[in-house]
Formats: C-alpha cells, sequence, structure tokens
C-alpha cells in the first residue's frame, strides 16, 4: 500500500484508527531499519502530501485523536518496558512462554495497540533513526499548533497523571524493600527520598488539576520533585556502589533494574506533563517523540531474552568479576622474587598433579560403570585441586581466568589514554611471563615426577604401572592432532566456567554473610573454641570462592568425557598439565624405547594444549569482563595490540623474565 492509499484510507467512515495507523506506518517503514535515505523519501512524501491536501491531514489527525479517545493508557505509561514485581525468574518465564505463544491482543488497551501498529519487532530502529529537523517538518506539517484541545488529549493528559501516581507509589515501595535497606540503612534510620516524593507527587497532582479546572489558578513549578528524583538516584547509585562490596543477588540487581525504570519514566512523563501546561507546543512535540520512541522500542523488544539477561545481570556479573579481578592480581608478578615465588608455588602444584594423575589412571583400569567412573574422576581431580589451593600452591590454567578480570579492570581505569595505556602493556607482560613461569613449573614437576611414579611402582612391583598399549594410547591422546585441541578448548571453557563460579561463590559468601553466621554457631564454637572458629571463618571469608571454583572444576574435567558419551558427542578434555604427567608415565611404560619423532610430537602436543588452554580461558574471562564493566573492546583495541606488539619487538625479555629492578 502506497502512502496516498495509506491517507485515503483514514477517510473512510468505518475505519479502525488503529488499523488505519497500521496501514501507514507500513507505506512509511523502509525496506531495512539501516536504510535512511529510503526513510527521509518516504517521510518527504507523506509530509507534501499532508501539506498539500488538508484532507489527508484532518483524517490523519482525527484518527490519532480516536485511538488516543478510545485506548486506555495507563498502562502503556506505567508498565510497557517496566519490569514487573514478579521477579527475575517469573519474567523469564513469560518471556520465553510469550516468545512461542504472542499474547491475545486487547484493542481496549493503548498498549496493545501500540503493537499492531508498531507491528515488527525492529521498528524501534528506524523510528529512533528519525532526525529531529525531520520531525520538526512533520510537526508542521500536521499542523498541530491549531489544533483544538479535544477530549482525547484531555483524556491523554489525566491517564499521564494517573501514571505518574501509580509510578509514585511504585518508587516509595520499592526504596523501602528490606533488600535496598539491608545494603542502605539509613534510608530507614533519615527521611528517605522515596517517600519523600510520593508526597510531594501527590500535591503535584493536586496542583496541577487546580489548574486544569481554573486557568487561573497559578500553578507551582516542578523543581522540587526533580530534586527529589535526583536524590533517589543517588540513593540508587549508592547502594549499587555498597553491593559491589558487601555482595549482589538476583533479587537485588532484578529490583535495583525496576526502581531505575521506574524513576526514568516517571521524569519522562513529568516533562510532557510540564511542557503541556507550559504550552510550549514544538517541545511537547518532541518530548512526546521521544517518549513514544521509547515505549516503542520497550513494546518490540517486550519478549526479548537477551534484553532480559543484560539487564538484570549486569551488575551480579559486575561483582563476580570484581572478585576475580582481586584474586588475579596475586597471580601477576612484578619483582623477580614474586617471580621465583610463582615458579615455586607452581612445582608444588605440579607435584600434586602427578599423584592426581596416578590415581586416575589407577581408577581407569577398575573398568566401573561410567557414571561411577565420571564421579571417581571427578572426586579425583575436584579433590586434588582443593588440596593444591589449600597448600599454598598454583595451578597455571586457573590464572587466566582470574588475571583477565584484572586486566579488564585496568582498560576501563586506562580509558584508552596514552599514558595509562602505556601501563597497561606493562600489566600485560607481567601477566604473560606469569602465566609462561607457571606453566613451566608445573609441566616441568609433573613430567619427571610422573616418571619417577612409574619407575617406584617397577621397582617394587615388578611390571610398569601402565600396560605399553595404554601407553601408546596416551602418546596418542595428548599428540596435536585430531581432535586433541579441541579438547584441549573444551577444557579452557570449564577453566572459564570455574573462574566464573569461584567469583560468584566469593560474593555469595559476602552477600549472605557467611562469616559471621559461621561465628554464631554454639555447638561449634564450644567444639573449636572462639580463636579457633574466628580464624575458620576468616579463612572460609577469604578462600570459599577459591576451594567452590576449585571443586566444580574438577566435576567438569572428570564429567565432560561421559558427557559426550552420553549424548553421542565428541566431548573429552585435555589439561597440559596432567597431560604431562600422562606424558611421563608413558615414556617410562615404554621403557624409553619410544622414536625420537614420537616424543617430540607428544612435547609439542602438551605445549600446544597449554596454549589452547589458556588462551580459551583468558579469551571467555576477558570478554565477560569486559561486558559486565560495559567496556568495549574498541575501548582498547587495535591501538593496545600494537602497542603490545611494539613492547615485544623492543624488549622481549620483558615478557618472560621481570628485569632486575621493576
Amino acid at each position: 500500500m502506497t502512502l496516498e492509499q495509506a491517507l485515503r484510507s483514514s477517510l473512510q467512515a468505518e475505519v479502525v484508527p488503529e488499523m488505519a495507523l497500521a496501514a501507514l506506518i507500513a507505506a512509511i517503514r523502509p525496506a531495512s531499519p539501516t536504510n535512511h535515505e529510503e526513510l527521509a523519501l518516504r517521510l518527504q512524501d507523506l509530509c507534501w502530501l499532508l501539506e498539500e491536501r488538508a484532507d489527508y491531514r484532518q483524517g490523519l489527525r482525527q484518527v490519532l485523536m480516536s485511538v488516543l479517545e478510545h485506548g486506555r493508557q495507563i498502562s502503556l505509561y506505567a508498565e510497557s518496558g517496566i519490569l514487573p514485581n514478579t521477579g527475575f525468574f517469573s519474567e523469564l518465564s513469560r518471556r520465553i512462554s510469550r516468545f512461542f505463544l504472542p499474547d491475545v491482543i486487547d484493542r481496549r488497551y493503548l498498549k496493545d495497540m501500540l503493537s499492531v501498529v508498531f507491528a515488527r519487532s525492529d521498528d524501534f530502529q528506524w523510528l529512533e533513526s528519525i532526525t529531529l529537523e525531520q520531525w520538526q517538518v512533520l510537526y508542521a506539517a500536521l499542523s498541530l499548533p491549531s489544533l483544538q484541545v479535544s477530549a482525547a488529549l484531555g483524556r491523554t493528559r489525566y491517564e499521564m497523571l494517573e501514571a505518574v501516581q501509580v509510578l509514585s507509589f511504585r518508587i516509595a515501595s520499592i526504596g523501602l524493600d528490606p533488600e535496598l535497606l539491608r545494603n542502605e540503612p539509613s534510608l530507614e534510620e533519615f527521611e528517605s527520598p522515596f517517600l519523600t516524593q510520593n508526597g510531594e507527587i501527590r500535591n503535584y497532582l493536586e496542583d496541577y488539576k487546580c489548574w486544569l479546572l481554573d486557568s487561573n489558578y497559578v500553578p507551582q513549578d516542578d523543581k522540587h520533585i526533580h530534586v527529589l528524583l535526583g536524590q533517589c538516584r543517588d540513593a540508587l547509585t549508592k547502594v549499587r556502589r555498597i553491593a559491589l562490596q558487601r555482595g549482589t543477588s538476583i533479587t537485588l540487581t532484578y529490583k535495583l533494574r525496576r526502581l531505575e525504570q521506574n524513576i526514568a519514566r516517571m521524569e519522562s512523563l513529568i516533562g510532557v506533563l510540564s511542557d503541556w501546561r507550559a504550552e510550549e507546543g514544538a517541545s511537547l512535540f518532541m518530548r512526546s517523540v521521544t517518549l513514544l520512541c521509547e515505549l516503542v522500542r520497550e513494546e518490540n523488544r517486550k519478549n526479548n531474552l537477551r534484553d532480559h539477561f543484560r539487564q538484570t545481570l549486569d551488575l551480579l556479573a559486575l561483582r563476580v568479576t570484581e572478585n576475580a579481578s582481586r584474586t588475579g592480581e596475586h597471580y601477576i608478578t612484578e619483582t623477580r622474587s614474586e617471580y621465583f615465588s610463582m615458579l615455586r608455588s607452581a612445582i608444588g602444584g605440579g607435584l600434586i598433579i602427578a599423584f592426581m594423575a596416578m590415581l586416575k589412571l589407577t581408577l581407569a583400569k577398575q573398568h566401573m560403570a561410567p557414571l561411577n567412573e565420571a564421579i571417581a574422576f571427578s572426586l579425583d581431580y575436584g579433590i586434588g585441586f582443593m588440596l593444591i589451593h589449600i597448600f599454598g600452591f598454583t595451578v597455571a590454567t586457573k590464572q587466566p581466568a582470574m588475571t583477565a578480570a584484572a586486566i579488564a579492570a585496568s582498560i576501563d581505569e586506562s580509558g584508552g589514554r596514552a599514558r595509562n595505556l602505556d601501563n597497561l602493556v606493562t600489566l600485560i607482560a607481567r601477566t604473560v611471563r606469569s602465566q609462561i613461569v607457571a606453566t613451566l613449573g608445573n609441566v616441568g614437576m609433573v613430567v619427571p615426577m610422573a616418571m619417577l611414579i612409574g619407575a617406584a611402582f617397577y621397582w617394587v612391583a615388578g611390571e610398569h604401572f601402565i600396560p605399553p598399549e595404554k601407553a601408546d594410547h596416551l602418546l596418542e591422546s595428548i599428540s596435536p592432532l585430531g581432535l586433541n585441541l579441541f579438547y584441549a578448548a573444551i577444557a579452557g571453557v570449564c577453566l572459564f566456567l570455574a573462574g566464573q563460579i569461584a567469583g560468584y561463590y566469593d560474593n555469595l559468601c559476602v552477600y549472605n554473610r557467611i562469616p559471621e553466621r559461621l561465628k554464631q554457631l554454639r555447638w561449634l564454637s564450644r567444639l573449636l573454641g572462639e580463636e579457633r572458629l574466628g580464624r575458620m571463618a576468616a579463612y572460609v571469608e577469604c578462600n570459599l570462592g577459591a576451594l567452590a571454583g576449585n571443586f566444580y572444576f574438577g566435576f567438569l574435567l572428570g564429567g565432560m568425557a561421559s558427557i559426550g558419551v552420553l549424548f553421542g558427542l565428541p566431548f573429552d578434555v585435555r589439561h597440559v598439565t596432567i597431560s604431562g604427567g600422562y606424558w611421563g608415565f608413558s615414556l617410562v611404560a615404554l621403557d624409553f624405547a619410544v622414536e625420537w619423532q614420537t616424543v617430540i610430537v607428544a612435547l609439542v602436543g602438551v605445549l600446544m594444549i597449554g596454549f589452547v588452554n589458556l588462551a580459551v580461558s583468558f579469551g571467555f574471562a576477558l570478554t565477560v569482563a569486559l561486558k559486565a564493566r560495559q567496556v568495549s573492546v574498541e575501548q582498547g583495541g587495535w591501538h593496545l595490540l600494537r602497542k603490545v606488539l611494539q613492547r615485544f619487538w623492543q624488549s622481549p625479555r620483558e615478557f618472560l623474565m621481570p628485569p632486575r629492578r621493576d
């Protein structure tokens, strides 16, 4: 349908107003929402037709007024784009169900009419691309300044006032929620801006209605309302800042997001109402257009799952990566003493992993049922990694998920400034050499230790720890050929997930105040004594996340192969340090009678598995950390990469060994 046909349909007596508007929008809508030239031409044609034909102009205004007069509007202003009070998971369930089976359209409500008029999910994109000049030309073509105050506009104004009242009650209710008061008790101790704004809004609404009834009435301005809403925003920001220190939850994050949405919508509505009272036609039109674009966007995306996750989980993700960032700082060495301390720590980790590999091979000989075997492997890895942490040792592949968050924090703080980018390059150099020395420490210890265990077993038992056939299979499993590097990438994903789990449990520990609650257990106090209980609570506070991350990492590694068998998928894992242990066991089992090419290929495989482990886990962790901080990669971007390569070319030693004086 052409523009002229759509305008002509609005002149028919039996026309359904929202369908006439839907036809007009369909005629304006460009083939692609990013085709601004096509949109500009269609708007130009629309404005020309409205200027040339008074009947088209009158018909379009009649249709607009009819939609406003017959549609209930409060739900559009007070609900569209604002999260309901049902909670995160209830809203998630609603969006999933509506994605497959949309709601019934009820044309009594303006909210549903908007969905009919702007029926495509990308309509908001081209609508928001319309420039200020184009809106002004359309405003003039419609001759809106000459439009008499109709019953439809009067009804719209009253429904906006009612929507403001609804929003005010919601803001007051959420502002006194126990979740918020828990993080900011002063909201309860002193006069809360969330309650104060409610009283001021009631006065504003009464004042506005008096002005509507009596044109000679001198109304008050709305400056104090904006001050109070600003104080509400300040309180909201303070709660978020405290949540980064004391922990957060999905429930708290959801309520903070909902509170922010209600405040923003109230500010938009009060802006429209104030311009309406001041009879500022052009300003009122532009405010109304801005509100329309916002409402269309929210209606178009009301069932979007990605938006729901992104909007709600941002703060939680930031809290998780903040914990990982602080932990990651301990994995980055600056001085030579820290560098060699990291090496010693990694050697200790390699020592324990050699015994973990030995136990895993022993369990494999038992040929247990798949589920039992998966549980046994998982417990072997999980308990082993926890012991490494308890003894203060290091697993090299655990570092990237932590150090990536620290680097993301530095990118956020640098803001792209050259001097800070130089400092960031130095941090990356320190991170690289820390990763290298930790990997060398792990592998450099696990290989000879595995050989020693294999030789000791042969000396005691008179037979090799593993048969030659198993040794050949293990060497094949750590070569860089086949799917082994893909399996190493799966292990990298497991490492990334373990880092996120560690951050989550650190957040959980702080948010639920687990150390303080442990101290209140009387039976535990009698059993351990107050001093030991205090030390235990302090240890839990500092280490719960790391212990949980290590334990779950073990279960991810141990259970991945069984998941592959269960679903018939090529799933398995290759971990660099454990692969190094297999290499040592295999050489002893074959009495070192192995072709040198096979030895070299296996060694290259171990190194490549390590590289893939580190690269995949670091890449995922850095991406999540940047997104949580709402930092785009372009802020570091190619400029940062060039500076890193430049530094490596000028001083490659810095990426391998700390200078004598840092």
